[in-house]
């Protein structure tokens, strides 16, 4: 796939994306488990990830492969996900069995985060009819360039196993996994630049 065709995401194109994410995640294993019903999940998914990483449309760091069929959110440094919101999304959606386990996760994702200057990758997705075509591939390769001719470290949380060896494929290093309660692992990477 040509990195000629990564665009970058405006305000107006906001609800393509979220829609593409949406079905991107409809399968992954810690959303499903936060919101295994499909109402739930489909209504819950949105504000999560526009907490989680929905601030690099406004900051002009949110990609997206021409025609919609995938999208990254990468949040420059210095740059982190809207807690407030997050905190506010996890309470009002997510089952009252799994809340404690949901915040744990966040703390030990948090645990993770390098201390320098990085760029993070909360959410990156390929419309599910479109996977398998490098769209990813591309949607990563736009900023991990840049990662690497600024000296910047990069970091993202591999939320189902299928995806740690694309990951490995482009620097990604697993620093190990998270796990709590009944929750499906995460592997928080994290990529040096070359």
């Amino acid at each position: 796939m040509s990195d000629s065709l990564i665009r970058t995401a405006t305000a107006a194109d906001a609800e393509q994306c979220m829609a593409v994410l949406t079905l991107a995640f409809s399968s992954d294993p810690p959303c499903r488990w936060a919101w295994p019903d499909p109402q739930q999940y489909l209504e819950a998914f949105p504000r999560f990830a526009r907490a989680f990483g929905g601030g690099a449309i406004d900051l002009g760091t949110a990609h997206y492969y021409e025609g919609f069929s995938g999208v990254a959110l990468w949040l420059p440094p210095g740059i982190a996900p809207d807690e407030d919101s997050l905190v506010r999304v996890i309470q009002d959606t997510v089952a009252a069995a799994r809340k404690d386990a949901m915040f744990g996760m966040f703390e030990q994702m948090d645990a993770y985060h390098p201390g320098e200057p990085h760029w993070h990758l909360p959410l990156i997705g390929v419309d599910p009819a479109s996977q398998g075509r490098g769209i990813g591939a591309a949607l990563q390769r736009s900023v991990l360039d840049q990662c690497d001719r600024q000296h910047v470290l990069a970091y993202l949380e591999a939320t189902s196993p299928r995806n740690v060896p694309l990951y490995e494929r482009h620097g990604f290093e697993a620093l190990g996994s998270i796990q709590v309660a009944d929750s499906p692992p995460i592997v928080p990477m994290l990529r040096k630049p070359r």
